[in-house]
């Protein structure tokens, strides 16, 4: 099992906001969202806010590839359709890549065994 952390910013506005995390709630997320996220071997996954700042953890297998992801997201009308959507509420981080939404975010600290 693999564990990555991602970050992405929301623009700072307070209804914004809260639109994007009731679209995020459990009985509002599309199922071809969910079906595209463990289909990709993504076995785990929270989203955290603090202010406008998400953080993203995915658990996944040992055979996931962000590459294969990307892949398969690109042919699936509606994940292209959720995230134009979802590009309403979020910013990239200044640091973003051109075009690119979440950020890999880098561990410097582990009390846990890794």
């Amino acid at each position: 099992m693999k564990r990555y952390c991602l970050a992405l910013d929301l623009k700072d506005d307070p209804k914004l906001i809260r639109e994007y995390e009731h679209l995020h709630e459990p009985d509002r997320i599309w199922p071809e969202i969910k079906d595209s996220i463990t289909n990709s071997g993504i076995v785990g996954m929270q989203i955290y806010r603090t202010g406008n700042r998400l953080m993203m953890i995915m658990e996944t297998t040992d055979d996931f590839s962000f590459d294969v992801k990307d892949a398969m997201d690109k042919d699936n009308p509606a994940v292209r359709q959720w995230e134009t959507l979802m590009w309403n509420f979020q910013q990239p981080l200044p640091w973003a890549e051109p075009g690119q939404k979440w950020v890999l975010m880098e561990s410097i600290f582990s009390l846990c065994p890794e």
